[in-house]
């Protein structure tokens, strides 16, 4: 029992001197942290020791098809630590070693490498950068197999830090889209909206100082790895981004505009397959230097693609009205409580039917239309655009789209002319997105989706997080309304102010639209400066894309858009139909055939293997059944023909219709000399065609 007693003793002495020591050792803790902490701070300072981040890599952006749009390169600074090399391996390898540098980086000489680094190993230099240009990975494994530096960091001192760079392979492609996250210049696009996703978590690393502001890596073991970021997956189709953008570049140089944007959504699930922004820079270059497309700056009046949402109210509220139904337009001004209302045209339409009213863009017809069915309740009238998601905000997956603003009658400003002035796309702002978005949801039976950039996040091949197409409204209309104005939206193309931009080879369904923009000096509205758009889709038969067109304050005589915005949409929609097998099978299984619109001339004479060729490049039914060199076409339903322009050798040649590079080629090849005046095609020649050679064989053109 004593025994047992003094074991238990023992026990119980050990066990309190054991709580006592992690007493002590936790009242030292508490006082190093607490009292003792600045201290140790200075004194760590004093050594050179500091904990660094060690930033996480990157996620990266790709395109739909799997393109990659913006990535982290992995880039390393070459350094050294001369002091750790053991003097035989120093003495046996320094001079290979400073030829390779002199020949790599090509900056120094070797004995002037050699300098560099002796003159610190005998100073005692613990680290120096032998080149400030970072090295990619691929020369990093080259540079290790150097001699002194296959001896790794402990025995050849190398010290490989890794420094990374954002890096953009389609270069201006969609880069405000893209965007970026610089202190310098600012945080935008998919880079600022997804930073968390794409950022990772960082790491951090035991640092020593060794001279002034260079700090170099204790060793790997005092490292936290870093996580790296998730990669985005967006709905940018790199193909359909580089022609909007080549499309509207060319467009805003050809009128000399501020700044325009080009949007392409895909009509079933709303996916962006291209969002184009350019914008003038101090040089006058075009660059994408905002999103006008989401963005406050794009955000205005929206002028008559607002007609749309016009019209579903008006026969929302009326299902009465019948497209054939007349409304008088007069001489195409109209006064509204003592403001005047005016069509484009001189002269105004006289009376027209609903659908003429929209087909031509008459601001009259529109207002006197709204006016005479909400007059007495404006209210209504705001509502049902409320009720079509014009006034709320789409959720975008960018940050920084502007907010819509919807006028109302409780809004101060509201006036007896608000109503009108709305009815036409005034008094309101929207950003090209939300337009966009309503002209989706026609050709998409009614459904409205919401607009989508990004559809996944992923790790690598394993999916983190998929957005499915959202919908922001099932029905904004019935089907009688969805039926009537997508018969308005064809006729514009077909008849109306967009008739220029009509296809034979698919229908196109779509609105113009000119805004007189704001003299930010005076405040109103300046008779000199507008905002043209284009909102449409295409096919019209199967609709599979819509777009919208914005370009802002073009100069010269072309000022609405008809003339500015819709020719960029009508060559984007070729474009993108030519590469769309599908898109122009089921054209042309819907299409019923419609007789041939050709706007060749019927006196123009072709070379025939010429006509050939430009005929299958635009794929435009004709068929080239002369045998002779030269033909004439002739217009016919279904295609063009062309006829034999035969030229006999022994007569003189008839080369009215031809060019003059043509007419030339013939003539001097016979022996004639040729005089000319005016230009384009031969409008008549001073020997009769088919007459006997003359022995002079002089000739004179007259081109028109």
């Amino acid at each position: 029992m004593e025994a047992k007693k003094l074991i238990l003793l023992r026990t119980r002495v050990a066990f309190l001197g054991v709580v006592a020591l992690c007493f002590v050792i936790l009242v030292r803790l508490v006082y190093i942290q607490l009292i003792e902490r600045p201290r140790w701070e200075s004194a760590a300072s004093e050594n050179g020791l500091q904990y660094r981040t060690i930033k996480a890599t990157r996620g990266n952006i790709y395109a739909n098809g799997g393109q990659l749009l913006a990535t982290s390169m992995p880039l390393f600074k070459v350094a050294i630590d001369p002091v750790v090399i053991p003097a035989d391996v120093y003495q046996r390898d320094i001079d290979s070693l400073t030829v390779l540098l002199s020949h790599f980086f090509k900056d120094l000489t070797p004995r002037e490498y050699f300098r560099k680094i002796n003159n610190a190993r005998v100073a005692g230099k613990r680290y120096i950068v032998l080149n400030n240009e970072p090295v990619n990975f691929k020369d990093k494994k080259r540079l290790e197999a150097w001699p002194l530096f296959r001896e790794g960091q402990r025995r050849g001192g190398v010290i490989f830090e890794k420094v990374e760079r954002r890096s953009y392979p389609y270069g201006q492609t969609a880069a405000r889209v893209i965007g970026y996250v610089q202190e310098d210049s600012g945080r935008v696009g998919l880079e600022y909206s997804f930073d968390r996703t794409l950022a990772g978590i960082n790491g951090n690393a035991l640092y020593q100082r060794v001279s002034g502001s260079e700090w170099k890596p204790v060793s790997d073991f005092s490292q936290m790895v870093p996580t790296d970021g998730y990669d985005l997956y967006t709905t940018l189709d790199i193909d359909v981004q580089e022609i909007a953008a080549e499309e509207l570049k060319k467009a805003l140089e050809e009128h000399q505009a501020d700044f325009g944007c080009v949007i392409v959504m895909e009509v079933k699930t709303g996916y962006i397959r291209a969002m184009a922004n350019f914008g003038r820079n101090l040089d006058g270059d075009y660059v994408e230097n905002y999103n006008y497309a989401v963005g406050e700056q794009g955000s205005t009046d929206p002028g008559s693609t607002f007609k749309l949402a016009s019209a579903i109210a008006l026969f929302e509220d009326n299902p009465m009205l019948e497209l054939s139904d007349t409304i008088e337009t007069g001489g195409g001004t109209y006064n509204f409580y003592g403001a005047t209302m005016r069509d484009a045209r001189a002269g105004g339409f006289g009376r027209l039917t609903i659908q003429q009213v929209f087909e031509q863009s008459s601001n009259v017809g529109v207002s006197k239309l709204i006016t005479r069915q909400f007059g007495e309740r404006p209210a209504d009238f705001v509502n049902k655009l409320y009720e079509m998601q014009l006034g709320a905000a789409l959720n975008f997956q960018l940050k920084g789209v502007a907010k819509p603003y919807i006028k109302t009658p409780e809004d101060k400003t509201w006036s007896a002319t608000s109503l009108p002035w709305m009815s036409v796309g005034y008094e309101m702002r929207l950003s090209p997105l939300h337009t966009l978005t309503l002209y989706n949801a026609i050709a998409n039976g009614g459904r409205m989706m919401q607009p989508q950039i990004v559809r996944e996040v992923r790790r690598a091949t394993q999916p983190i997080e998929q957005f499915v197409p959202g919908i922001l409204s099932e029905r904004i209309c019935n089907d009688t309304t969805l039926q009537k104005v997508q018969t308005i939206l064809e006729g514009v193309v077909q008849r109306g102010t967009a008739r220029a931009i009509r296809s034979n080879q698919y229908r196109i369904a779509g609105k113009t639209g000119t805004s007189q923009k704001i003299d930010p000096k005076t405040g109103r509205y300046s008779p000199t400066k507008y905002y043209t758009s284009f909102a449409g889709y295409f096919p019209a038969e199967a609709p599979k894309y819509t777009c919208i067109v914005v370009i802002d304050s073009p100069r010269g005589f072309k000022q609405y858009g008809a003339d500015v915005s819709a020719p960029v949409f009508r060559k984007v929609a070729d474009r993108l139909y030519v590469r769309d097998l599908e898109m122009q099978q089921s054209t042309e299984a819907l299409s019923p055939k419609q007789a041939f619109q050709t706007n060749i001339p019927a006196d123009q004479v072709a070379y025939q293997q010429d006509v050939r060729f430009i005929m299958r490049a635009l794929n435009i039914p004709s068929a080239v059944t002369a045998e002779s060199e030269w033909v004439v076409p002739i217009a016919q339903p279904m295609q063009v023909s062309w006829k034999e322009r035969s030229i006999q050798a022994d007569r003189v040649p008839n080369v009215i219709g031809m060019s003059l590079r043509d007419a030339l080629y013939i003539l001097e090849n016979r022996g004639f000399k040729v005089y000319f005046e005016g230009r384009g095609k031969v409008k008549t020649q001073s020997l009769m065609p088919g007459s006997a050679l003359p022995s002079n064989k002089r000739i004179v053109l007259s081109l028109q």
